[in-house]
């Protein structure tokens, strides 16, 4: 009996392995056209009448060298440098923590992020972030950095019903990614950490210190591709 649960463990390990790797090589050559995040919102949003998410690929060569550069002075200042997880912000978060009256702050990765939206569903517990940090591992090793870059600014959530930085471009500026300049790139990288509050528009007003510092950062940050 144990035998055969062994074997049967062993089985089941053998075909996830091989399944998440053949997912994650595929989605390194196509568009990644539907993520779990978008169809969690579907399903909160179906007794909305006329709610649809709306996302249009582009080809990192078609977004502004300026929204790579706000993406990373945002959310990843050492994107280039790590792989896949940042130690260094993972100390200084936790030194944070075990100071009085220190609120917790989040410190993913790009390279996390894009792990959590591509292939698990979101939640918060040990097995979601489990599955994460698996997935990261695997697109640091079979993905380049710049095909990291190019999935996240196609699949990130900015705004309700909008993923994407073309889609936020034409909703927001009426214009194509390609054409953002450095105010309009800063505030769609300042809404990213909460899309559902925060909007492009009302960023600089809103939230003056974080669009102040990362329009600092990003004049700062050189482009990496």
């Amino acid at each position: 009996m144990l035998k055969r649960l062994s074997r049967l463990f062993t089985a089941v390990i053998i075909c996830f392995v091989i399944f998440s790797i053949s997912w994650v090589l595929l989605y390194k050559y196509v568009p990644v056209r539907w993520t779990p995040l978008m169809l969690k919102r579907s399903i909160q949003n179906i007794e909305q009448n006329g709610y649809r998410n709306n996302r249009i690929w582009v080809d990192i060569e078609d977004i502004s060298p300026v929204m790579v550069r706000a993406v990373i002075a945002s959310e990843d200042g050492r994107f280039m440098e790590h792989r896949g997880f940042d130690i260094k912000e993972l100390v200084k978060m936790k030194k944070e923590h075990q100071k009085k009256g220190k609120k917790i702050r989040g410190c993913s990765t790009i390279s996390q992020q894009v792990a959590k939206n591509c292939f698990t569903f979101c939640g918060r517990n040990w097995w979601r972030k489990s599955f994460e940090v698996y997935y990261t591992v695997l697109i640091e090793l079979l993905w380049s950095k710049e095909r990291i870059m190019e999935v996240y600014l196609n699949v990130a959530e900015t705004g309700k019903g909008i993923f994407g930085v073309e889609t936020a471009a034409r909703k927001y500026y009426d214009r194509s990614a390609a054409k953002l300049n450095t105010r309009q790139a800063v505030c769609i990288a300042c809404v990213l950490p909460n899309p559902l509050v925060r909007s492009p528009k009302t960023v600089p007003q809103k939230n003056r210190s974080k669009y102040n510092i990362t329009y600092k950062r990003t004049e700062q940050t050189p482009y990496p591709f």
